[in-house]
Parts: structure tokens; sequence; C-alpha cells
């Protein structure tokens, strides 16, 4: 701070306390003076993207475009988390960490303490998504020797249709990668170990199956970096992968992954098999469906420019080939998560191959990536932007508004079962359903044996939420427990049903 100094026979004059919050403030103005114009853009650029994707995902919230399967299962099981309880998520019918070893989910526990919600969920994976395109401007400035450069690489990131796509998809813990998996890269590129370690930790936490990135980055370190440090790396990634499945998963759920199915084949076996015994079976099962397509939509936004530097590319290679294998479709189209961590590989091998030539051509290939991004993320993707955005109701939509209005007259500790879009509007309870669950068990337990039963969880609804029109299916759920149950409230799109009170026995002395 400011103070006055006065010596015999001289004018008093200000000096600057070189501790004080003056001083502070003229480091800190000098400090950001240095920043570079173009740094300022890429931030900028973050803002808005993260912004962007931010206000997309909370009004097709607001507009029930959210659901049980994935934001409000994570609602529900964080929600229990922050209040000391196990995050037994009957959404599903089982621990939400016996899913996946998400371990990553404890950090938002004190994000819940403030403000609780899948709005929280929504925005936390938007802000991760959006930073992730800073390790790529920092490594292309550094390397290719311009901030532009680095601009051009972060605008390729917030593009690309399968980044975006794991942004329009609800919300999944896979969405933090989006920010990790490019920091880990970078940090090995540019041989930051510190950093390296702590990227690689969290990535890690966040799923089981990252060992498919990990391993295969921990082998291109060993390489091409360090040899002690890469392989450290891979036994780290496989040991956390059959930890998080064998003493996390298992003993929650009573096997290491609901997953297996999704091999072709019978599993690994029946797939090492074929692959040998019939490898035309093998090449008809990876030209079937839109496999293809997939593949396509994976090179085009790079141009295949990753070829540049095949090594770096070549880290992708695992996560690509299993979603193209996979029986799921979902892990074979670029608008759901699944994708995103196959990106970053991608993109580093163009930033990384680039180095090769002189400006005007790192110019050229980033300029093509770019107009490629942005030109398959206007094709291929689901925001406001694209060719064909998805379709939602926003959330001023009259049937959404009154939605939201008719669930504040459900109390907040009562049991439910409630039409899938209004699942993560009352996920806040130990026992919450997506209807018709528990009356008829849908996607729900580990494995199929309970679909189609009636739960004994049933008897224990107090409160069924549902549109006043359903479908075929159920509506005939529905008849066969409305008998137990009578209108509370209701308005021109919804009712509001609870369970009739037990009748009283006179002779019991008014018990029922």
């Amino acid at each position: 701070m400011a103070c006055w100094r006065q010596w015999p026979g001289m004018s008093a004059e200000p000096t600057i306390d070189p501790g004080g919050v003056g001083a502070v403030t003229v480091r800190l103005i000098g400090r950001l003076g240095g920043v570079s114009p173009w740094t300022w853009l890429a931030l900028l650029l973050v803002v808005v993207h993260a912004s962007w994707m931010s206000w997309m995902q909370v009004d097709m919230h607001l507009g029930l475009g959210t659901f049980a399967y994935d934001a409000g299962l994570y609602d529900q099981g964080v929600w229990l988390l922050s209040r000391g309880e196990s995050p037994f998520v009957t959404l599903m019918g089982r621990n939400l960490l016996g899913d996946h070893a998400s371990l990553i989910l404890f950090f938002l526990v004190p994000l819940y303490w403030i403000v609780p919600g899948t709005a929280t969920l929504l925005v936390s994976q938007a802000v991760a998504i959006a930073l992730g395109a800073l390790p790529f401007y920092f490594y292309a400035r550094h390397r290719l020797g311009h901030g532009a450069f680095g601009v051009l690489a972060a605008i390729a990131w917030l593009a690309n249709p399968a980044v975006n796509g794991t942004n329009m998809e609800n919300f999944h813990p896979d969405g933090y990668l989006g920010l990790l998996v490019p920091l880990a890269m970078f940090a090995a590129l540019e041989r930051r170990w510190r950093m390296y370690v702590v990227a690689i930790v969290f990535v890690l936490l966040v799923k089981e199956d990252t060992v498919l990135l990990i391993a295969p980055l921990g082998l291109w370190v060993a390489l091409r970096r360090d040899s002690r440090r890469g392989w450290v790396t891979v036994a780290a990634s496989v040991a956390a992968a059959l930890a998080g499945m064998f003493l996390l998963m298992r003993p929650l759920i009573g096997v290491p992954t609901r997953n297996a199915w999704r091999i072709p084949f019978g599993g690994p076996w029946g797939l090492i098999r074929t692959t040998f015994t019939d490898p035309g079976a093998l090449v008809e099962h990876l030209r079937s469906e839109d496999r293809p397509l997939y593949l396509w939509q994976m090179a085009a936004p790079f141009a295949g420019l990753f070829v540049l530097s095949p090594w770096v590319a070549a880290i992708a290679v695992p996560v690509v080939a299993s979603n193209t294998l996979s029986t799921f479709w979902y892990q074979h189209n670029i608008q759901y998560h699944y994708s995103l961590v196959a990106v970053p590989p991608l993109l580093f091998a163009v930033i990384h191959g680039a180095r090769r030539f002189r400006e005007n051509t790192r110019a050229v290939v980033l300029g093509i990536v770019v107009v490629t991004s942005l030109l398959t993320s206007h094709l291929w993707g689901q925001h406001t932007l694209a060719a064909e955005p998805r379709l939602v109701w926003s959330g001023d939509n009259p049937v959404a508004r009154s939605a939201r209005e008719i669930i504040r007259t459900v109390p907040d500790d009562a049991v439910i079962s409630v039409y899938d879009p209004l699942v993560t509007h009352l996920a806040h309870r130990p026992e919450v359903y997506f209807f018709p669950n528990p009356f008829r068990a849908l996607y729900y337990g580990v494995g199929t044996e309970l679909e189609g039963s009636r739960l004994p969880a049933a008897d224990g609804v107090e409160y069924v939420v549902l549109p006043r029109f359903l479908n075929e299916t159920l509506s005939a759920d529905w008849a066969r427990e409305r008998a137990a149950f009578v209108e509370a409230t209701s308005n021109d799109h919804w009712i509001v049903y609870v369970r009739r009170r037990p009748a009283i026995d006179p002779a019991s002395g008014g018990a029922p």
C-alpha cells in the first residue's frame, strides 16, 4: 500500500510498499499486459464455448431434455455422496461406483454442498471440455512458433463433432477427460513430468476403461520420451483398471463389468477365435451397420492429416478399434461420449506432424483442419448451429413449465415413480424411480434377470407423476397399478397421483 516517508530537509514524496496491495496490483497489471493477444483470444474462445454449451444444456434440462440415463443417475448418486450416504442409485438398481469405477465423482461433492443439481453436472462438464482447448493452444504456439497456430488448434478442438457430441449427451464423467487427456498428452509431449503424473492419476480416476488410452500413451512415452516413466504408466493404467473392476465394481455389483456382452462373437475368446478361424466373419462385422461411416466421421474433421505423426495418432487406435468392434451401437456413433478420448491423440498428431513444415505450410495444414472441423461440426453436430440440431423443448415450453410447477407439490422425502424426463428434477431423495419402475423393471439391476418383473419396492411408492397421455405400453403398466392411487393434483399436461391411505378399522381404535 502507499505510504509517506518524511526525511529531514526533504519534501514528502510517495513510495510504494513492495508488499502492499498497490505493489501487487502493479505487478499483476504488468503480467496481464505481457499476455499475448493470441492467448486472450484463446481464453475468449474457451469462455464463449463453455457459456454456449452450458446455456444449451441447462435450457435443454429445463425443457425436460435430460433423463434418468444418463444424467439422473449421476445426480442422485452424487447427491447421496454429498449427504454422506452410500450412492446406491434406485434409478438403475445398483451402486453408482459399481456401474463404473468413477471415483472422480467425489470431487463434485463440494459443489453439491453449494449448488446441487443436474445443471451443476452439465455446466461443470461444459467448462472442462472447453478448457481442454488450452493444452492444444499452448502446444501449437510453442512448437509451431506463433500464437495464431495455437488459436487454430483450439478452434479445431472446440469445433470437433465428437467433442461436442459428448457435450450434448446429457452428463457423463467421461466429459472431464476432455480436459484431463489433452493435459496428460501435452505434459508427455513437453516432458513436464509433474503435470503428467497428476493428469494421469486424474484420468485413471474417471473410469476403468481409460486403460485403452493411457496404456498406449505410456507405451509412446516409453519409446519416444522416457522409458521408465512410460512403462510405469502402462503398469499403473492396467493396475488401475483391474483394481476398479475387481476391487471396487465386483464387490459392489457381483461382476467386474456389465459390458462384456459388447464384445462380438461371444466375448474376448470368441473374438480371438473368430479372428483366426473365420476372418471373413470379422470383416463382415466391421462392414455392418454404420461402422465404416463411424471411421469416416472420426477421420474427416482432421482431413486425415493425423497421418503426419502416425505414432502419436496410434495412441487413439485401441479406443477407436474397441468402439468400432462393439456390438453397442452408441459406441460407433460420434454423437456419444465414447469417442471423446480418441480426439486428443488425433489432434496432437496433426500439430506434432506440422512441425516438419515451414510456417506457410503449417498455416495451410491447421487451416484445413479448422475448416473440416467446422464443416463436420455443422453436418454431424446436434447443437443449435448444426444442420440437424437436436430437437428438444426449451425451458419456456408450456409443457415443461407446467411440469416444473406441478412437481413442487411432491414432498421432498416421498418415494416416487415419475415419467423419465422429470427424474432429473426430482432425484435428490434416497428412493426415486423412472416409470414404469418399480412396477415393471426396465433397465434395472445388474443383469437382465429382473427385467419385466414387479419389484418389491413397488408397494412402497407414495407418489406417481405422469403425463396425461401415455403410450400403449406405459398405459398398460399404469392400468395395473391405478387402483392403488388417487389423483392429488393435475394441470393441462400432467397428473400427480398419491397412494390411497389404508382404510381405518373402527374396532382397532383408529389404527389402520
